[in-house]
Protein backbone atom coordinates (compact mmCIF):
# COMPACT_ATOMS: atom_id res chain seq x y z
CA UNK A 1 0.00 0.00 0.00
CA UNK A 2 1.27 3.43 -1.00
CA UNK A 3 2.09 5.94 1.60
CA UNK A 4 -0.89 8.29 -0.41
CA UNK A 5 -3.10 5.40 -0.49
CA UNK A 6 -2.61 4.68 3.45
CA UNK A 7 -3.57 8.45 3.77
CA UNK A 8 -6.66 8.57 1.88
CA UNK A 9 -7.85 5.73 4.20
CA UNK A 10 -7.07 7.47 7.63
CA UNK A 11 -9.03 10.30 6.55
CA UNK A 12 -11.94 7.88 5.95
CA UNK A 13 -10.96 5.72 9.38
CA UNK A 14 -10.26 9.25 11.17
CA UNK A 15 -14.06 10.41 10.26
CA UNK A 16 -15.56 6.98 11.11
CA UNK A 17 -13.80 7.38 14.66
CA UNK A 18 -15.06 10.85 15.09
CA UNK A 19 -18.94 9.35 14.33
CA UNK A 20 -18.46 6.68 16.70
CA UNK A 21 -16.70 3.34 14.93
CA UNK A 22 -14.62 0.94 16.31
CA UNK A 23 -13.97 1.65 20.34
CA UNK A 24 -15.01 5.43 19.97
CA UNK A 25 -18.41 6.47 21.78
CA UNK A 26 -19.85 9.76 20.31
CA UNK A 27 -22.60 11.53 22.79
CA UNK A 28 -23.73 13.33 19.59
CA UNK A 29 -23.63 12.78 15.98
CA UNK A 30 -20.39 15.22 14.38
CA UNK A 31 -19.93 16.32 10.92
CA UNK A 32 -17.35 14.50 8.93
CA UNK A 33 -13.50 16.36 9.01
CA UNK A 34 -12.99 17.35 5.38
CA UNK A 35 -8.71 17.29 4.04
CA UNK A 36 -7.49 20.37 3.44
CA UNK A 37 -4.68 20.77 1.25
CA UNK A 38 -2.91 23.67 3.48
CA UNK A 39 -3.33 21.47 7.00
CA UNK A 40 -1.13 18.50 5.15
CA UNK A 41 1.72 21.08 4.55
CA UNK A 42 1.32 21.94 8.04
CA UNK A 43 1.85 18.35 9.00
CA UNK A 44 4.56 18.17 6.65
CA UNK A 45 6.33 21.03 8.14
CA UNK A 46 5.43 19.91 11.71
CA UNK A 47 7.22 16.54 11.16
CA UNK A 48 10.28 18.12 10.24
CA UNK A 49 10.18 20.10 13.68
CA UNK A 50 8.67 23.41 13.22
CA UNK A 51 5.83 24.57 15.31
CA UNK A 52 2.28 23.91 14.86
CA UNK A 53 1.45 27.85 14.58
CA UNK A 54 4.35 28.76 12.64
CA UNK A 55 3.68 26.33 10.34
CA UNK A 56 -0.26 27.61 10.01
CA UNK A 57 0.94 31.08 9.71
CA UNK A 58 3.25 30.11 6.83
CA UNK A 59 0.80 28.63 4.87
CA UNK A 60 -1.81 31.35 5.82
CA UNK A 61 -4.23 29.45 7.61
CA UNK A 62 -6.04 31.78 10.04
CA UNK A 63 -7.16 29.26 12.60
CA UNK A 64 -9.78 30.01 15.45
CA UNK A 65 -8.38 26.55 16.94
CA UNK A 66 -6.16 24.06 16.47
CA UNK A 67 -4.06 20.82 17.90
CA UNK A 68 -2.10 18.18 16.49
CA UNK A 69 -1.75 14.36 17.24
CA UNK A 70 1.61 12.59 16.46
CA UNK A 71 2.15 8.45 15.91
CA UNK A 72 5.28 7.04 15.48
CA UNK A 73 7.15 3.51 15.32
CA UNK A 74 7.86 0.82 13.50
CA UNK A 75 4.68 -0.30 11.52
CA UNK A 76 2.61 2.90 12.47
CA UNK A 77 1.01 3.08 9.37
CA UNK A 78 -0.97 -0.11 9.82
CA UNK A 79 -1.61 0.22 13.35
CA UNK A 80 -2.89 3.59 13.28
CA UNK A 81 -6.12 2.95 13.26
CA UNK A 82 -6.42 0.54 16.08
CA UNK A 83 -3.86 3.80 17.93
CA UNK A 84 -6.48 6.45 17.25
CA UNK A 85 -9.30 4.35 18.53
CA UNK A 86 -8.16 4.61 21.86
CA UNK A 87 -10.36 6.36 24.49
CA UNK A 88 -7.28 9.34 24.50
CA UNK A 89 -7.55 9.97 20.63
CA UNK A 90 -11.25 9.60 20.51
CA UNK A 91 -11.53 12.40 22.97
CA UNK A 92 -9.15 14.72 20.35
CA UNK A 93 -10.77 13.33 16.83
CA UNK A 94 -14.03 14.34 18.23
CA UNK A 95 -13.45 17.76 19.25
CA UNK A 96 -16.87 19.46 17.56
CA UNK A 97 -14.72 22.72 17.68
CA UNK A 98 -12.79 21.99 14.31
CA UNK A 99 -13.73 20.96 11.01
CA UNK A 100 -10.92 20.17 8.78
CA UNK A 101 -8.20 18.16 9.05
CA UNK A 102 -4.47 17.58 7.25
CA UNK A 103 -2.52 14.31 7.21
CA UNK A 104 1.49 13.34 7.00
CA UNK A 105 2.86 10.27 6.92
CA UNK A 106 6.20 8.51 6.24
CA UNK A 107 7.41 5.20 6.97
CA UNK A 108 8.12 5.37 10.63
CA UNK A 109 5.74 8.68 11.83
CA UNK A 110 1.78 10.11 11.08
CA UNK A 111 0.95 13.69 12.01
CA UNK A 112 -2.77 14.48 12.23
CA UNK A 113 -3.44 18.13 12.09
CA UNK A 114 -7.01 19.47 13.15
CA UNK A 115 -8.21 22.90 12.75
CA UNK A 116 -11.13 25.11 12.53
CA UNK A 117 -10.87 28.05 10.18
CA UNK A 118 -10.95 31.74 10.85
CA UNK A 119 -14.78 32.43 10.82
CA UNK A 120 -15.97 34.60 13.09
CA UNK A 121 -19.51 34.66 14.17
CA UNK A 122 -22.05 35.84 16.68
CA UNK A 123 -24.75 33.06 17.76
CA UNK A 124 -27.46 35.88 17.88
CA UNK A 125 -28.76 37.90 15.67
CA UNK A 126 -28.13 41.79 15.41
CA UNK A 127 -30.81 42.35 17.09
CA UNK A 128 -30.92 40.24 19.76
CA UNK A 129 -27.34 41.08 20.92
CA UNK A 130 -28.26 44.37 21.02
CA UNK A 131 -30.99 43.92 23.59
CA UNK A 132 -28.43 41.32 25.69
CA UNK A 133 -25.98 44.18 25.31
CA UNK A 134 -29.18 46.38 26.71
CA UNK A 135 -29.72 44.18 29.34
CA UNK A 136 -25.77 43.67 30.58
CA UNK A 137 -25.24 47.82 30.49
CA UNK A 138 -28.56 48.16 32.81
CA UNK A 139 -27.47 45.69 35.24
CA UNK A 140 -23.68 47.52 35.71
CA UNK A 141 -25.24 50.26 35.88
CA UNK A 142 -27.58 49.51 38.74
CA UNK A 143 -24.52 48.44 41.16
CA UNK A 144 -22.21 51.46 42.17
CA UNK A 145 -18.89 50.55 40.71
CA UNK A 146 -15.25 51.69 40.53
CA UNK A 147 -13.96 52.68 36.76
CA UNK A 148 -10.19 53.05 37.34
CA UNK A 149 -9.83 55.10 40.16
CA UNK A 150 -13.31 57.21 39.61
CA UNK A 151 -15.90 56.10 41.73
CA UNK A 152 -19.38 55.77 40.01
CA UNK A 153 -22.90 55.60 42.09
CA UNK A 154 -25.68 53.75 40.57
CA UNK A 155 -27.26 55.03 37.20
CA UNK A 156 -30.86 55.14 35.60
CA UNK A 157 -31.02 52.65 33.13
CA UNK A 158 -30.58 53.06 29.51
CA UNK A 159 -33.77 52.51 26.87
CA UNK A 160 -32.79 51.51 23.02
CA UNK A 161 -32.44 53.83 20.14
CA UNK A 162 -32.76 52.78 17.19
CA UNK A 163 -30.46 55.91 15.77
CA UNK A 164 -27.73 55.34 17.82
CA UNK A 165 -27.99 51.91 17.22
CA UNK A 166 -27.30 52.93 13.14
CA UNK A 167 -24.83 54.99 13.63
CA UNK A 168 -23.17 51.65 15.62
CA UNK A 169 -23.80 49.76 13.06
CA UNK A 170 -21.60 51.82 10.52
CA UNK A 171 -18.91 52.73 12.61
CA UNK A 172 -18.49 48.73 12.93
CA UNK A 173 -19.13 47.97 9.49
CA UNK A 174 -16.06 50.68 8.76
CA UNK A 175 -13.65 49.41 10.66
CA UNK A 176 -14.27 45.44 9.86
CA UNK A 177 -14.02 46.54 5.59
CA UNK A 178 -11.27 49.06 6.37
CA UNK A 179 -9.54 46.60 9.11
CA UNK A 180 -8.60 49.55 11.68
CA UNK A 181 -9.53 49.82 15.49
CA UNK A 182 -10.10 53.04 16.27
CA UNK A 183 -13.16 55.56 17.71
CA UNK A 184 -11.36 58.34 14.44
CA UNK A 185 -13.20 56.83 11.10
CA UNK A 186 -11.70 55.65 8.21
CA UNK A 187 -13.01 59.10 6.91
CA UNK A 188 -11.55 60.92 10.00
CA UNK A 189 -15.12 61.06 11.47
CA UNK A 190 -15.43 61.06 15.40
CA UNK A 191 -18.08 59.96 17.20
CA UNK A 192 -20.06 62.94 17.82
CA UNK A 193 -19.99 63.74 14.05
CA UNK A 194 -21.21 60.21 13.17
CA UNK A 195 -24.27 60.47 15.88
CA UNK A 196 -24.96 63.67 14.12
CA UNK A 197 -24.27 62.18 10.79
CA UNK A 198 -27.51 59.59 11.37
CA UNK A 199 -29.89 62.77 12.56
CA UNK A 200 -29.49 62.06 16.46
CA UNK A 201 -29.64 65.62 17.96
CA UNK A 202 -27.81 65.39 21.26
CA UNK A 203 -27.05 66.63 24.80
CA UNK A 204 -24.34 64.63 25.76
CA UNK A 205 -22.65 61.46 23.18
CA UNK A 206 -20.08 58.48 24.06
CA UNK A 207 -19.28 55.63 22.25
CA UNK A 208 -17.42 52.64 23.01
CA UNK A 209 -15.89 50.04 20.79
CA UNK A 210 -13.96 46.92 20.74
CA UNK A 211 -12.94 44.13 18.54
CA UNK A 212 -12.12 39.92 18.61
CA UNK A 213 -15.23 38.86 21.16
CA UNK A 214 -17.53 36.76 19.43
CA UNK A 215 -20.25 37.16 22.54
CA UNK A 216 -21.96 39.74 23.49
CA UNK A 217 -21.27 39.29 26.92
CA UNK A 218 -17.49 39.21 26.55
CA UNK A 219 -17.63 42.88 24.87
CA UNK A 220 -19.81 43.93 27.97
CA UNK A 221 -17.25 42.59 30.40
CA UNK A 222 -14.57 44.43 28.39
CA UNK A 223 -15.74 47.35 28.47
CA UNK A 224 -16.01 46.96 32.11
CA UNK A 225 -12.93 46.18 32.72
CA UNK A 226 -11.59 49.51 30.79
CA UNK A 227 -11.46 52.19 32.35
CA UNK A 228 -12.90 54.53 29.95
CA UNK A 229 -15.12 52.36 28.67
CA UNK A 230 -16.61 51.56 32.12
CA UNK A 231 -17.16 55.22 32.28
CA UNK A 232 -18.91 55.20 29.72
CA UNK A 233 -21.09 52.54 30.73
CA UNK A 234 -22.00 54.12 34.30
CA UNK A 235 -22.10 58.10 33.15
CA UNK A 236 -25.38 58.74 34.29
CA UNK A 237 -25.57 61.87 31.43
CA UNK A 238 -26.44 59.07 29.26
CA UNK A 239 -30.03 58.39 29.00
CA UNK A 240 -29.92 56.04 25.76
CA UNK A 241 -27.92 53.64 23.67
CA UNK A 242 -27.67 51.59 20.84
CA UNK A 243 -25.16 49.04 19.61
CA UNK A 244 -24.15 46.48 16.96
CA UNK A 245 -21.32 44.79 15.29
CA UNK A 246 -19.76 43.59 12.21
CA UNK A 247 -17.75 40.80 10.74
CA UNK A 248 -15.00 40.76 7.91
CA UNK A 249 -13.32 37.60 7.19
CA UNK A 250 -10.31 39.47 5.69
CA UNK A 251 -9.59 41.63 8.93
CA UNK A 252 -7.33 41.03 11.44
CA UNK A 253 -9.64 41.25 14.45
CA UNK A 254 -12.26 39.45 12.23
CA UNK A 255 -15.45 40.78 14.77
CA UNK A 256 -16.45 44.74 15.78
CA UNK A 257 -18.47 46.26 18.07
CA UNK A 258 -19.65 49.81 18.19
CA UNK A 259 -21.67 50.61 21.54
CA UNK A 260 -22.91 54.74 21.41
CA UNK A 261 -24.77 56.72 24.41
CA UNK A 262 -26.89 59.16 23.78
CA UNK A 263 -28.92 61.88 25.21
CA UNK A 264 -31.46 63.66 23.23
CA UNK A 265 -31.96 67.38 23.17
Amino acid sequence: MSLDVAASDLYTDINRLRGGGGNCVVAKQLPPLKPQAALERVARDIARGNELQRSLEAVGYRAMRSSALWLKGDGVNEQATAILAQPGYCKQLQDAAVSEIGIYQDARQIWVVMAAPFAPSVGESEAAAGQLVLELVNQARATPRLCGSSAFKAAAPLRWNNTLAESSRLHAEDMAHYNYFSHSGHDGSDPAERVERAGYRYRATGENIAAGQTKAEDAVAGWIKSPEHCANLMNPAFTEMGVAYAVDRSSEMGMYWTQTFGRPR
